[in-house]
């Protein structure tokens, strides 16, 4: 699992787009007893919900319960027991049991034999968000919970928890809601009851086991859902838009047409037969999401992007993210170490393949748009550049197999953003090699669905073996680049990988945005003073310069919004989704005088570093090349 994310940090170093069980450990109860649990959301008070789990009857003295430390995929601390409230157990008489408190997530029940239910709230965590991202130690807003009048994002690790011997037990999810709710879920619905006078509906899910109360989100509310095939897998779109800005509706076509592509890519991989993508969009007060991104699950992803977002902006930003969350069901879904496959939701372990459950992950999403023609070569070329220099802003000497293992750690939690730059670059760099290998017969798709075919959903790899096996299942050439550049530290030299296509890094003009220019920002900030301000790369910006902007000019204003380091992130994140064509209009403070930039955007360009094709390239390597890009 992944998280994808948009990050844009105060002082505006970066703007990017941010995705198992355990084994049984004693016979507390019969496997075959489901634990039985309730979300009663038409008891909500002060944004908490009550949740009861009956989870049948022990044998043992004293259970532990906990919620999640760390759900799979976010590589961060989320604490979901942080976010708990009124935690008490009760035994068959309705009385209280003694409960310990062992830490943020954990509590033990004594007189075990005797429990009946427990009982708390849950408190959601869009409304206390300060700036999502990976890292912190909060939830990323598509890994956490929203709870208010019109919608409820329920990702159920943030409300079900497990007992530490039972996660194999099979789970009866009760949902209790207002009837006239929309709701959306991938989980079997195996019953339904409404309420004596109609107002409230309790629908019943079914879990195998634990890890499929945390692997399949819902969404309840005033939402509008779409569904349609694409091949033989059914897609469920559900979009919550505040104020109506955005529907289901309006990008039914823009996810169709992705992922109908992204299905002929594949080809015949068939691993799921439904996909579910719940969209929420963000007002922008105070209190609502602010980690913008998605959290892949194995058959869907939630996905939260601000409302506020042009509609093209936010289709584009739809098929970069969701494509990447979609490729999940290649890796981890169908390829995945043992660490995933027993996931351990307190103490985790971390597999050594980021650079394949995410990196190649999203070289796919990025390959097959110009691989199915939605973008052309140029515009790859400048996607892959764009990840060549976000790399080099991270650390390029870093073993990617230890950070990987070690990324909830420092140094190595601080690199993990690499995982989508040089992450993707590695993939990239085996697809050329294998390419040549082969005469262009085989590429990276193929050795993913090889190791799919060898393992699946169901049978997990050891860590450790991967990459001999890859190995021997390809060329002697794909070791010794992962021995040198992934196990190994040595930083890759990516103008050999391009030679081999006819391509060269050089300078040109190319296209940038209005805040970025070669991945660095054309503004920064002054504490002191609280203020926004172009910096002397402004001039090199083709737009900002013909509209008279300066260097040091102080950002007052944009759009009729009042430009501060507090709201930063949000309102630059949107000058970042512009789009030529946009009516816009921006006041700056040039040395005590008003300036007004009021225009239409067109699009901006820059002298940068660029991927272009050589003059002298031969035959065989444009045929390589199109082999590459065209597989």
């Amino acid at each position: 699992m992944n998280i994808r994310i948009i990050v844009a940090s105060l002082c505006l170093s970066v703007v990017l787009f941010g995705c198992g069980a355990g084994k049984n450990k004693a016979n507390d109860l019969a496997l075959n007893t489901p634990i039985a649990t309730h979300i009663d959301l038409s008891k909500v008070t002060e944004d908490k919900a009550p949740v009861t789990i009956n989870p049948g009857r022990f044998t043992v003295e004293t259970v532990t319960y906990r919620l999640p430390r760390v759900i799979p995929g976010t590589y961060s601390v989320s604490d979901f027991g942080k976010y708990v409230d009124g935690f008490k157990a009760l035994d068959y008489s309705g009385n209280e049991l003694r409960v310990s408190k062992v830490d943020t997530n954990s509590w033990t029940v004594e007189n075990a034999k005797e429990l009946d239910k427990i009982m708390y709230y849950v408190n959601d965590t869009f409304d206390i968000e300060e700036i999502g991202g990976i890292g912190q130690e909060q939830p990323f807003s598509p890994g956490g919970t929203n709870i208010e009048e019109n919608n409820y994002v329920l990702n159920l690790h943030g409300f079900i928890g497990y007992f530490d011997s039972l996660k194999n037990n099979q789970y009866k999810l009760d949902v209790t809601a207002p009837t006239d709710f929309v709701r959306t879920s991938a989980l079997q619905n195996v019953a339904s009851s409404t309420s004596d006078d109609g107002t409230m509906t309790t629908t019943s899910y079914f879990a195998p086991r634990y890890f499929d109360i945390t692997d399949n989100p819902m969404m309840y509310g005033n939402l509008d859902v779409e569904e349609f095939q694409v091949g033989d897998i059914k897609i469920v779109l559900s979009v919550y838009s505040p104020n109506k800005l955005h529907s289901a509706k309006s990008l039914k076509e823009t996810v169709f047409k992705m992922m109908k592509a992204q299905k002929a890519y594949l080809g015949d991989i068939n691993a799921t037969t439904r996909y579910d993508i719940y969209l929420y969009l963000s007002e922008g007060k105070e209190d609502s999401a602010k980690g913008f991104g998605a959290l892949e699950h194995h058959t869907s992803t939630v996905v939260v992007f601000p409302e506020s977002m042009e509609p093209e902006a936010l289709a584009d930003s739809m098929i970069d993210v969701v494509s990447h969350e979609f490729f999940h069901i290649l890796t981890p879904l169908s390829v995945h170490s043992e660490d995933v496959h027993y996931f351990d939701y307190n103490n985790p372990t971390f597999s050594k393949h980021l650079w394949m459950y995410e990196g190649v992950t999203e070289y796919f999403a990025t390959l097959f748009q110009v691989d199915r023609s939605l973008v052309d070569e140029k515009e790859f070329y400048a996607d892959i550049m764009q990840k060549i220099q976000g790399s080099k802003r991270m650390n390029d000497a870093m073993s990617f197999t230890i950070m990987s293992e070690n990324v909830l750690k420092a140094p190595y939690k601080d690199e993990y953003l690499n995982v989508y730059q040089k992450g993707a670059l590695i993939g990239m760099c085996i697809d050329i090699l294998m390419r040549e290998e082969s005469n262009g017969n085989r590429g990276i798709l193929s050795l993913m669905k090889e190791l799919s075919n060898k393992y699946g959903k169901n049978k997990p790899f050891e860590d450790d073996k991967l990459i001999a096996e890859i190995t021997e299942m390809t060329y002697p050439s794909i070791g010794e680049f992962f021995n040198t550049h992934v196990v190994g530290d040595l930083p890759i030299d990516y103008n050999a990988f391009f030679e081999k296509v006819g391509l060269e890094i050089g300078e040109a003009q190319i296209e940038t945005n209005y805040i970025l220019m070669n991945g660095a920002p054309i503004v920064s900030g002054d504490g002191q003073k609280g203020t926004i301000f172009f910096t002397d790369m402004v001039l090199k910006n083709s737009f900002w310069s013909a509209q008279g902007a300066q260097a040091n000019d102080v950002i007052k204003e944009i759009n009729g919004t009042a430009l501060t380091l507090m709201n930063a992130n949000q309102v630059l994140q949107q000058v970042f989704m512009w789009k030529p064509g946009k009516d816009v209009e921006v006041k700056l403070d040039r040395n005590g005088e008003e300036v007004v930039i009021k225009t239409t955007t067109t699009q901006p360009y820059t002298q940068g570093e660029a991927i272009i094709e050589k003059s002298d390239a031969t035959e065989a390597q444009i045929a390589l090349r199109k082999a590459w890009l065209k597989g």
